[in-house]
C-alpha cells in the first residue's frame, strides 16, 4: 500500500504558494501542505480521560521530515501512561493549490503496527485545507481505516475530520476539531483548542473537550501537543 502511495502522489512543484492554515491538534498532518524540502518538527501529544474508570495518559513523540517539497515522511511511537504500544510511519503528499491559491489539497498514509496484537493496519485520508481570510481558516479530512482492499469485519471504517480555526492575534489560534471514527473501536470527538506560540520556533496546542467510544457517553477528555521547529 505504501508503495502505491508515493507511485501515484508525485510532489507538489516547487515554489508553488500554499495557504497558511493551522494543524488541527489531535488529527496531526505531516507538516502543512506544501512544505519545503528539510522542514523538521519534533512534537508530542497527550491526551487523557477526566472522567470514567480509564484514565490513561496516551501520549505519543514524534518526528516529522519534508523529503522533498510537499511530500513529508513521520515516525510517532505512541505509549500508554509508560507502555510503548504501537509503531507508526505516516507519508504526506501534497497535490497542489486551488481556488487562486487559497485552498490546497493532498494525501495522507499512516501504517501502524500494534505492538500488543502482533498487528499491521493502515489508514488513508484525504485532505483539503482553505484560507477563507486573514483571521478564518480550515482543514478538512476524509478516508478509511484499517484498509483492506478485500474487505472483511470491522475494516475499511470512515474517517471524518473537520477544524475551523479563527487567527485571533499574532501568535495565537483558536480553533474547534470535530473528529469521527466509525468501526467498533471508533469514537466521535469535540475538541475546542488553543494554538499559541511560546518562543521562536516552539509552539503549545491545547484542548479540552469531550470523547464517546462506540456504544458509550461522551466523558470530558483533555489534551495539549508541544511543538519544537528546527
Amino acid at each position: 500500500m505504501a508503495f502505491l502511495f508515493i507511485g501515484l502522489c508525485a510532489p507538489a512543484e516547487a515554489g508553488t504558494d500554499y495557504p497558511d492554515v493551522p494543524e488541527p491538534m489531535v488529527f496531526d498532518m505531516m507538516r502543512p501542505l506544501g512544505a519545503k524540502k528539510g522542514a523538521l518538527e519534533a512534537n508530542t501529544l497527550a491526551t487523557t480521560s477526566l472522567s470514567g474508570p480509564d484514565r490513561t495518559v496516551q501520549w505519543a513523540p514524534e518526528v516529522e521530515y519534508a523529503l522533498t517539497d510537499g511530500f513529508a515522511i513521520e515516525g510517532e511511537l505512541p505509549f500508554e501512561d509508560g507502555r510503548l504500544t504501537e509503531l507508526k510511519l505516516g507519508l504526506q503528499a501534497a497535490f497542489g493549490t486551488l481556488n487562486g491559491g487559497s485552498s490546497a489539497h493532498g494525501v495522507q498514509y499512516l501504517g501502524i503496527y500494534d505492538r500488543h496484537a502482533r498487528h499491521y493496519r493502515s489508514s488513508f485520508a484525504y485532505m483539503f485545507v482553505h484560507r477563507y481570510n486573514d483571521r478564518w481558516s480550515s482543514v478538512s479530512m476524509a478516508g478509511l481505516g484499517d484498509v483492506s482492499l478485500s474487505g472483511g469485519q470491522g475494516r475499511n471504517a470512515a474517517i471524518l475530520n473537520h477544524s475551523i480555526f479563527y487567527d485571533s492575534r499574532d501568535g495565537q489560534v483558536l480553533g474547534l476539531e470535530l473528529n469521527y471514527r466509525g468501526g467498533t473501536d471508533g469514537t466521535v470527538l469535540v475538541m475546542p483548542q488553543i494554538h499559541q506560540r511560546l518562543a521562536h520556533k516552539v509552539n503549545m496546542q491545547a484542548g479540552l473537550g469531550t470523547e464517546r467510544p462506540h456504544g458509550g457517553v461522551f466523558r470530558p477528555k483533555a489534551g495539549i501537543r508541544l511543538i519544537r521547529e528546527f
